[in-house]
């Protein structure tokens, strides 16, 4: 996908967030993130936003803290939430090609822009789905391609980094697949982003004492394999719904479920 791509994702997801926060309440539940109502989920999501604008708009080269979000509630804090999102937007819209600032995870990226870009449409996707979800009935789809994405980022991105906390004592390997959709039943085709899947992605995480090393091929034995549609993956991995297929030994599903949670 392109960063263009990515940014009308960012876009609509946000747009389809407020949507949901607004019917579901404030006061509702967020059965996705135990202990959470929309508040907690909107004040977290807008602070997210905003901390990343700052690095985009002022060209942080190094970390700095979340702000706290306003003490607002009801619709207040969904305007808020609106404004947060649409700063956002706007800030990566307008910034050069060249944009020059800190970023935090080492997955493929060909520039600062495309990942702030790409993490805040990912950031707020699954936001976006626990939003709906809050909401109850009918949830939005994810195209194919963009959770194939979605997936690498998380495999590749998060649990490269040495505070990743998806280790074990003794090595193990887990594979992951994200299965492709049949190209005539899929309901999740989206030719507008481009994002559709052709075939299964396959990744190889090779687990030690130290953080995980992950290549996007099917190389050598699998301890246990975490395999599905690709958008069921997705929120998987993310924790949100159960991992569709498990074969070989399911301690490495209690291992991911405990440590692979990002905070």
């Amino acid at each position: 996908m392109e960063t263009a791509d990515f940014l009308k994702t960012l876009d609509r997801e946000g747009l389809s967030l407020a949507a949901a926060a607004e019917a579901a309440g404030t006061d509702a539940k967020v059965p996705t993130c135990p202990g959470w109502q929309v508040r907690d989920l909107l004040r977290h999501t807008g602070a997210v936003h905003r901390w990343a604008t700052a690095f985009v708009a002022e060209g942080h080269t190094a970390p700095r803290p979340f702000d706290d979000a306003p003490d607002l509630d009801g619709p207040e804090l969904i305007a808020w939430y609106r404004d947060s999102h649409r700063l956002l937007v706007d800030t990566l819209a307008a910034a050069p090609a060249d944009l020059a600032c800190w970023t935090f995870h080492p997955a493929p990226n060909p520039s600062p822009l495309a990942f702030w870009t790409r993490r805040q449409a990912h950031e707020t996707t699954v936001h976006r789905y626990d939003a709906e979800v809050a909401r109850g009935g009918a949830v939005s789809s994810i195209a194919s391609g963009y959770a194939v994405d979605g997936i690498d980022e998380l495999l590749r991105g998060f649990h490269a980094r040495s505070r990743s906390r998806l280790r074990s004592e003794e090595p193990r390997v887990l594979r992951i697949r994200a299965v492709a959709p049949d190209a005539h039943a899929d309901p999740h085709a989206d030719a507008d982003t481009h994002t559709n899947a052709a075939a299964d992605a396959v990744w190889t995480v090779r687990l030690s004492a130290e953080p995980p090393v992950t290549s996007r091929d099917a190389a050598g034995e699998a301890d246990a394999e975490l395999s599905g549609p690709a958008d069921r993956l997705y929120l998987a991995l993310w924790n949100r719904v159960p991992v569709p297929d498990v074969a070989g030994d399911r301690s490495l599903l209690d291992l991911w479920r405990e440590k692979s949670p990002i905070t």
